[in-house]
């Protein structure tokens, strides 16, 4: 196997892009341990579109597909993984390119708003976005976690549809 991972299995792909999703993932446990950077609400449903992407490319490299009808199957699935955690993201990084003026006041938190309110509702308030949304609190090259989180999502969503189309 050479070290190009264009060239690689259909297995090693989605093991690779498994094994960069949870690497997101710890990333991310790290930032709010250790850094103490709380996460909003947006920033864990990005969290939860990288654990269902990270599981969609898991089961597809136990799997291991022979069909093609079966790889195409799994680069779907990833690609609508990827596409709801870049819905939170643009969301998210659209919320932080707000100015101060326009950005909404701070709401209460994802877990009180679970116990308190059914969850269509919650799925509103959320996504309407709250002032704790719009804080920048950390960057990287100039750009923020949820921009880097929406590269991610885009580059592991091609990624995804490329191994699963490809012709072998």
């Amino acid at each position: 196997m050479s070290f190009n991972p264009f060239a690689w299995p259909f297995r090693a792909q989605y093991l690779l892009g498994a094994l960069l999703c949870a690497a997101l993932l710890g990333y991310a446990l790290y930032a709010q341990h250790v850094m103490f950077l709380d996460p909003c609400p947006l920033c864990i449903f990005q969290r939860v579109a990288f654990m269902v992407l990270g599981a969609v490319f898991l089961l597809g490299a136990i799997h291991g597909p022979k069909s093609a009808g079966g790889r195409r199957a799994y680069g779907v699935l990833a690609a609508l993984a990827a596409a709801g955690g870049m819905t939170v993201a643009g969301r998210h990084v659209w919320l932080q390119s707000l100015p101060a003026d326009e950005v909404p006041a701070c709401g209460p938190g994802l877990e009180y708003m679970l116990e308190a309110f059914p969850l269509r509702e919650v799925l509103v308030r959320v996504f309407s976005g709250s002032g704790e949304c719009a804080e920048v609190d950390w960057t990287f090259l100039g750009l923020s976690m949820p921009a880097w989180t929406l590269i991610w999502f885009m580059a592991l969503g091609t990624a995804a549809l490329w191994a699963g189309f490809r012709r072998r």
